[in-house]
């Protein structure tokens, strides 16, 4: 019995791992940025409880990066089906580098929006006036997530493209 290894075999691997990257990280970043969004609104809410429904626009933003991974490692899973088309080392490396994308840049936004909202739902109690300028920042905080989610779309849609067949 002989059966030349060509590496394609290892494929699925990479694939299911880009799958996994993306919804792993975005949900780090999520949780990261609802837990310290949240004890930032918990603190806020002690001083001004009248405040706490207007101050959780962070907690939600951070929410949403989650389902960027899902999304993603949807696409990605669904596109992993050796059995009905060939999959290649192309192909998983596309999704990996997918799922990496989108993933890190959940994660990144998660950690900036974090960040913002605990300080701004907390400056936004003692300055009313700030809250314009929280939800701008977090608009571009959460931008980065979008960027990886666009970009792991195109990355994912490359997979398959590698041999004519």
């Amino acid at each position: 019995m002989s059966s030349k290894f060509s590496g394609d075999e290892t494929a699925p691997f990479f694939g299911f791992l880009g799958a996994a990257a993306a919804l792993v990280f975005s949900c780090m970043g999520a949780a990261y940025g609802t837990a310290k969004s949240g004890v930032g609104v918990a603190s806020m809410g002690v001083m001004r409880p009248e405040l706490v429904m207007k101050s959780i626009v962070p907690v939600v933003m951070a929410g949403v990066l989650g389902i960027y991974g899902l999304i993603i490692a949807v696409i990605i899973s669904t596109g992993i089906n050796p059995k009905a088309k060939s999959y290649y080392l192309f192909d998983g490396y596309a999704h990996l580098s997918s799922g990496l994308a989108c993933g890190l840049a959940g994660l990144s936004a998660g950690m900036a929006i974090g960040i913002v909202g605990d300080a701004g739902v907390r400056a936004n109690a003692q300055q009313p006036k700030l809250f314009v300028g929280m939800i701008l920042i977090l608009i571009f905080a959460e931008a980065l997530a979008l960027y990886g989610l666009i970009v792991g779309i195109i990355l994912s849609s490359r997979a398959g493209q590698s041999r004519a067949e």
